[in-house]
């Protein structure tokens, strides 16, 4: 597993002067093609989803193989949601396996984008998750991007980022200094001065959304001053959409299938030259031997049954699981039954947690605690030891539905 820390893959590219990759992913060919790069380049990257492409394609199916796919990866992974629009897609995304988190207060003003992130940030940091707070407004000018990001765009003001930073409590900063979201015209100008006034006054690690279009020297000034993560996408979609082009030509009267061939590959080969741009190629394992891994933590309840309250398992199936799933980093409820040799009765709840920072929030939520009151109105807490919780997680009892 190479599921690890966003906070710390972040910290650890902000004080060795390199940046992470945030690659945007829409369908498997990007999402298998980013990681194909990443292990080729022994890199770190953060497989990204932006709220804005839910359209496209369904992302509770896509989170699941975005997991799988960092969990079996051998370079170091982190999954972040992009763009989120409100706390409660941000709890989802959190539940569905992302350890890092942005919400798109951008277009708020200062006083309300600062309330809204705080309360995404306490909730998230509940949840031991990373949150990326924005300041300023990165607008597109043509195509998808200005579609998804209209307007002009509001430059980040040094002053105001460190009093944003200070207020919220946000573990990045996505800042805006002249990038643009989707395609540019031309080479765009960055305003690294407010970029150096920036860093010199808040010491978090810096990202930058709009990351296609520039050179060379423009993404090494960008690490040197504090940026840590660079959102990539619509370089890979042009990419992607020219090959497909060029097959259909080549081939116009060609199968779905055929006219992705050679997608992925070209995919690959742009994620890679990045990765070499940005300082990161090469660091697998020192960013793997440095930051924590992401694991999830399992917690069980177990409970006898009552002579005579048998009828409570209606209750238990249909109402537990739906309160207990209303909690911030819950991501799955499990319940199961066993029968002992003495004809005892017993229920089991598998809580299990995005990783174990959240077992806290989760014993002093108000909904666990509502959910052990009406335990104790139909069930006894059994004699049990711990290799037989152990037991029960293993291998857990047959689930109720």
């Amino acid at each position: 597993m190479a599921l690890i820390n966003m906070r710390d893959m972040l910290r650890h590219a902000y004080e060795n002067n390199y940046a992470v990759g945030a690659f945007d992913l829409v369908s498997l060919d990007f999402l298998e093609a980013v990681i194909e790069a990443a292990e080729n380049s022994r890199a770190g990257i953060i497989l990204s989803i932006e709220e804005p492409h839910f359209a496209h394609y369904d992302y509770e199916l896509m989170l699941p193989a975005v997991e799988a796919a960092a969990r079996r990866a051998t370079i170091p992974v982190a999954i972040q949601l992009d763009h989120g629009r409100s706390q409660q897609s941000i709890a989802e995304a959190i539940r569905l396996g992302c350890n890092g988190v942005m919400l798109d207060a951008s277009a708020l003003d200062l006083p309300a984008n600062i309330e809204a992130t705080r309360a995404v940030v306490d909730m998230a940091h509940g949840c031991g998750v990373a949150v990326v707070g924005e300041l300023g407004y990165v607008a597109g000018i043509e195509g998808e991007g200005k579609q998804l990001h209209p307007g002009e765009p509001a430059l980040t003001m040094p002053t105001e980022a460190k009093a944003y930073v200070e207020r919220t409590g946000v573990d990045f900063l996505a800042v805006s200094i002249g990038t643009t979201q989707g395609r540019v015209k031309g080479r765009p100008k960055l305003d690294f001065q407010r970029l150096k006034q920036i860093h010199k006054l808040v010491d978090i690690p810096l990202e930058i959304h709009g990351g296609s279009g520039l050179n060379e020297e423009q993404y090494r000034k960008l690490t040197a001053l504090g940026v840590a993560k660079i959102n990539y996408y619509t370089a890979l979609s042009d990419i992607a959409a020219s090959v497909m082009r060029r097959q259909s030509k080549e081939n116009p009267t060609g199968s779905f299938t055929d006219l992705k061939k050679g997608v992925k590959e070209a995919i690959r080969e742009e994620v890679q030259r990045c990765l070499r741009l940005w300082g990161s190629a090469g660091r697998a394992a020192e960013i793997l031997a440095q930051c924590r891994p992401w694991a999830q933590l399992d917690h069980v309840v177990v409970r006898t049954a009552r002579q005579g309250e048998r009828g409570a398992m209606q209750w238990m199936v249909a109402e537990s699981r739906a309160r207990l799933e209303t909690i911030p980093g819950v991501r799955e409820v499990a319940i199961g039954r066993s029968i002992d040799g003495d004809g005892q009765l017993r229920f089991f709840w598998r809580i299990r947690m995005a990783q174990p920072d959240c077992l806290d929030r989760l014993v002093q939520h108000s909904a666990y605690r509502e959910f052990l009151k009406r335990l104790d109105e139909f069930f006894e807490s059994p004699k049990i030891s711990g290799a037989f919780v152990e037991q029960c997680v293993a291998g857990f009892p047959p689930m109720l539905r």
